[in-house]
C-alpha cells in the first residue's frame, strides 16, 4: 500500500497523456489509494517544456505513444531539466522488450494500463526513493564543505604558526637597535620596525581566533542523544540493502567536546562505511567504555561489512589528500583525526578485503552530572553554566565573545548570522540570553528577536551597537524581551557586567 512508510504529503504529479479520459482513470486510482495530489496534463513537447521551466513535479507518469510526441521524448526533456524527478511510463502497448529499454533510458518503472493496480504503490515507492537520494546527495554536499573549511582552517593555522616565528625577530632586534644606537634616525627605523611586527601579529592572532571561531565551544555531550541524532540524519541516507545497528552500552555515558564536530565524525565514518557496502550489510555504531592506560575511556565503535582494505591502503587512510573515492577530497579522514586528538583522544583502524573496517575511537570519559572523580562536587564558576547565544558576523569579536564568555562559567553558541542562529534555536532550544550584533546579515537584529520571541523567547537581549547605527531601524524592536544596548567598541568587563546584569546575577 502507498501510505505503509513515510507520508509523502501532497503531491504534484504530472501526467504526460493525450487521453483525458486515461488521465483522469489514473487520477482516480491514485486518489482512491489515500495518495494526495495535484494534476497537471499535457502531450506536446512545448507544453511540457513551459510548464517545466516554472513548476516541479514530484513524479511524471507518461504514457508510450502519441500524436507528435513519445513518452522517450517526455522522459528525456525531464532528465534534461529535471534529472532526480522520477519517471514511471504507463502504456497500453510495452512488451517486455519495450520495458527493458525504458529503464535502460532512465525511467523508474513501467505500468501496463490495463493492469493498473500497481500504481500506486509504485508512484510512493518511486518518490520515497528519489527523496532518499536527493537527502543523501544533501549530506554528503554537507559534509564535502564541512571537510573543504576544515582544510581551510588546517591551512591557516599551519600558516599562522609559521608567520609568528617568521615575525618573532622583528619584535626582538628593533629593541637590540635602540640599546646600541643614539642616532634618531636609527631609532625611528627601529620603531617603524617594531610597529610593523605589532601588527603582523595581530593580524597572525586574528587568523587564529577565526580558525578557533570555526568551533562552537566544549560541551558535556551524552552519548545516548548523539547516537539518536546520527541515526536519524543516517536513516535517509541508508539503502534498502543496509542494516543499521546503534547501541550504547551505559546511557550515562558522556565527553566533553563538540558536539557537531563530533556528529561530523561519525556521519564521516558512517557515510564512508555505507559506500563499502555496495551489496549492503550491517553497519553498527557501538559506544561503551573500555580500559586505557591513564584509567577508564569512552571506546565509539564503527564498523561495517564492507569490502575492506589492504594494509597498503590503511597505512595512508590518514595522509592529507590520499583518498579512494571518484571525486573525494582526501580530506575527511583528516578532520576526523584531528577532531578527535583535540578531545585528547585516539583513533585507529582495522580492515581486511573483503571482510569489512572497524574504527575505534577512544576518548576520555566525562564524570557524570554533579560528580568529580575525587567525590568531590565542582566549583561553580560565575555563569553557573547558564546558555548564551552570541549572534556576529566579524569572526574575531565572535570568537573573542566566545572564548571571554566560556571562560566565565557560561555555556555558548555562537552563530555568524540570523539564519545560523534560527538553526541553533531549533536545535539546542532556547538561551538564557541572547548578544547579538545590530548589523548582522541575512536577519537584522530586531528580526532575529521578534522570531524569537514568537517561538516563545522571553529572557533578556543585549543588543551590540556602533555609535549611530541604530539596531531597531526597521521598526521591528521586539514589545516582549528586555533589551540592552552596548556600545562598540567593546571591553570585556563591560561585556561581563551587562551579561551579569540582564541575567540578575550582577
Amino acid at each position: 500500500m502507498p501510505n505503509k512508510g513515510t507520508p509523502l504529503g501532497p503531491l504534484r504529479i504530472l501526467l504526460v497523456e493525450d487521453s483525458a479520459e486515461d488521465a483522469e482513470l489514473l487520477c482516480d486510482q491514485m486518489l482512491e489509494a489515500g495518495l494526495e495530489g495535484s494534476f497537471e496534463r499535457l502531450d506536446s513537447e512545448a507544453e511540457m517544456r513551459a510548464l517545466l521551466a516554472r513548476w516541479t513535479p514530484d513524479i511524471v507518469l507518461s504514457d508510450l505513444s502519441m500524436p507528435g510526441f513519445s513518452g522517450y521524448q517526455a522522459l528525456r526533456i525531464l532528465r534534461e531539466l529535471h534529472p532526480q524527478v522520477p519517471f514511471i511510463f504507463v502504456s497500453g502497448t510495452m512488451g517486455e522488450e519495450t520495458a527493458v529499454q525504458a529503464l535502460h533510458e532512465g525511467a523508474n518503472d513501467y505500468i501496463i494500463k490495463h493492469q493498473p493496480a500497481r500504481l500506486p504503490s509504485a508512484v510512493a515507492r518511486a518518490i520515497r526513493e528519489a527523496r532518499r537520494e536527493m537527502e543523501r546527495l544533501r549530506v554528503e554536499d554537507e559534509l564535502m564543505r564541512a571537510q573543504r573549511l576544515e582544510s581551510l582552517a588546517l591551512l591557516a593555522a599551519g600558516l599562522s604558526h609559521d608567520l609568528r616565528n617568521i615575525l618573532q625577530p622583528l619584535l626582538i632586534v628593533p629593541d637590540l637597535i635602540r640599546d646600541r644606537s643614539d642616532d634618531p634616525k636609527v631609532v625611528r627605523l627601529a620603531d617603524v620596525i617594531a610597529e610593523c611586527g605589532r601588527r603582523g601579529h595581530e593580524m597572525v592572532e586574528s587568523m587564529l581566533s577565526f580558525v578557533r571561531g570555526s568551533r562552537l565551544p566544549s560541551e558535556r555531550i551524552v552519548l545516548q542523544r548523539l547516537f539518536q541524532a546520527v541515526g536519524m540524519l543516517l536513516k535517509s541516507s541508508l539503502p534498502g540493502n543496509v542494516d543499521l545497528h546503534l547501541e550504547v552500552r551505559d546511557d550515562r555515558m558522556a565527553v566533553e567536546g563538540n558536539y557537531t564536530e563530533l556528529q561530523q565524525v561519525l556521519l564521516n565514518l558512517a557515510l564512508n562505511a555505507i559506500q563499502a557496502m555496495p551489496d549492503g550489510g550491517r553497519l553498527s555504531l557501538l559506544a561503551e567504555r573500555a580500559a586505557g592506560a591513564d584509567g577508564e575511556r569512552l571506546r565509539i565503535r564503527v564498523q561495517d561489512e564492507g569490502v575492506g582494505m589492504d594494509e597498503a591502503t590503511v597505512k595512508r587512510l590518514f595522509s592529507p589528500f590520499f583518498t579512494t573515492k571518484a571525486g573525494g577530497t582526501g580530506l575527511g579522514l583528516v578532520s576526523c583525526k584531528r577532531i578527535v586528538e583535540s578531545l585528547d583522544g585516539s583513533i585507529a583502524v582495522s580492515s581486511r578485503p573483503g571482510e569489512g573496517t572497524r574504527f575505534d575511537l577512544l576518548l576520555p570519559l566525562h564524570a557524570a552530572a554533579g560528580e568529580r572523580k575525587d567525590g568531590a562536587m565542582p566549583a561553580t564558576p560565575a555563569g553557573r553554566g547558564r546558555r548564551i547565544l552570541v549572534v556576529d558576523d566579524e569572526a574575531t569579536r565572535l570568537s573573542l565573545l566566545g572564548n571571554a564568555l566560556a571562560s566565565q562559567g557560561y555555556r555558548l553558541r555562537l552563530a555568524a548570522d540570523g539564519a545560523a542562529a534560527m538553526r541553533h534555536l531549533q536545535e539546542a532550544g532556547m538561551p538564557d540570553v541572547v548578544l547579538v550584533d545590530s548589523g548582522i546579515p541575512l536577519l537584522s537584529a530586531g528580526q532575529l528577536l521578534t522570531e524569537m520571541q514568537d517561538m516563545g523567547y522571553r529572557g533578556p537581549a543585549i543588543v551590540l551597537e556602533e555609535n549611530g547605527d541604530e539596531a531597531f531601524a526597521d521598526g521591528l524592536a521586539p514589545s516582549g524581551i528586555s533589551v540592552h544596548v552596548l556600545p562598540r567598541p567593546l571591553e570585556m568587563q563591560r561585556v561581563f557586567r551587562a551579561v551579569a546584569d540582564a541575567l540578575g546575577t550582577g
